[in-house]
């Protein structure tokens, strides 16, 4: 196990910052932050495009980034607990789990949205708005139902003695949301509703891996396992970037055809937000390279850690926009 010097004295002197209370500042920090990007992004994206926001968009963007980044924690565990079994002579220590309290997490800001969905897509404003038997009646009630339902299984999956069956109600909840993005009055919705599909399962599993796979690497002492975990990781992460990339043209160019993307990318909100999240996208591959160049040729392959670590940040934000990006309209209606 890896050993660490005491966190309290410097050469006799007065105590420095301790470093738990500086990860869980620095993680209160990213959390606002990313929260910012829902709550502000409409306004910003918005302006001076002559369209209307729906009633709610901060508030619903916020809740599908909790929602998406939920879906991400337990999905990733799942994940990289099984590349860890193949790493040999890999340690049996592994973190304590998130998924629980990701769970949770998950069912309020799916009740949430939920009730927003009771209320024929308005924001309600006391109990006596919803209108929770009405759910059972429309086709995005029906999945905002399952969605809570199953965030509520996940966590009792999570607590039980096989952690590994929540991956059932997880999928679940990856189903719901790709038919949710995709009413059957757009054109092919069941080809949209599989772009999304194939989209969020490999983007849950690229961000909420690489969270597990730095947590797992803080209680490795090996650093031959460490860096063979970090490997397994890298390579099917490179897959999954173009999974992710191929779907998210796609669905792009299905929105915004060619001939009017560029006009779209910045004169419409959906756009705009869009174009922020490609280029924060073309900046996470850029650090996973960096890590990956670091992995192969350092003296330390270790050390690809420090751009993961950014790497991580800059993906958090890109949940957030996810999520700013499910709530602006859709600048093309089928």
């Amino acid at each position: 196990m890896l050993t660490r010097s005491s966190t309290g004295v410097s050469d006799g002197s007065a105590p420095g910052p301790r470093p738990g209370l500086a990860r869980a500042v620095a993680v209160v920090a990213l959390v606002a932050l990313a929260a910012l990007i829902p709550l502000l992004g409409p306004s910003a994206a918005l302006h001076g495009t002559g369209e209307a926001a729906a009633p709610g968009t901060r508030g619903i963007g916020l809740l599908r980034a909790v929602l998406f980044a939920a879906l991400c924690v337990p999905l990733g565990e799942l994940f990289v607990d099984r590349l860890a079994r193949s790493v040999p002579a890999a340690p049996a220590v592994r973190p304590r789990s998130w998924a629980p309290y990701a769970a949770g997490v998950g069912f309020v800001a799916a009740l949430g949205l939920a009730s927003v969905v009771s209320t024929g897509n308005l924001v309600p404003h006391s109990p006596a708005d919803l209108d929770v038997g009405g759910l059972y009646a429309s086709r995005d009630g029906k999945l905002a139902l399952l969605e809570v339902n199953a965030f509520a299984a996940a966590g009792l999956c999570a607590l039980s003695r096989r952690p590994a069956s929540q991956v059932w109600p997880l999928a679940a909840i990856v189903v719901a949301e790709a038919l949710r993005a995709h009413p059957t009055t757009e054109y092919s919705p069941l080809l949209g509703s599989g772009l999304t599909l194939v989209h969020l399962t490999c983007a849950s599993l690229w961000v909420g891996g690489l969270l597990y796979a730095l947590r797992t690497l803080r209680g490795w002492g090996v650093r031959e396992a460490g860096a063979a975990l970090l490997g397994l990781y890298a390579r099917v992460a490179a897959v999954l970037l173009a999974a992710i990339t191929a779907t998210g043209v796609w669905s792009s160019l299905r929105r915004m055809p060619s001939d009017t993307i560029l006009d779209q990318l910045t004169g419409t909100a959906y756009g705009r937000a869009l174009l922020a999240k490609v280029l924060l996208v073309a900046a996470v591959a850029g650090l996973a390279l960096w890590a990956r160049i670091r992995l192969s040729r350092a003296a330390d392959p270790l050390t690809a850690c420090s751009p993961a670590r950014a790497e991580v940040v800059a993906l958090s934000v890109v949940v957030a926009l996810s999520g700013l990006l499910t709530a602006l309209p859709v600048p093309i209606r089928w």
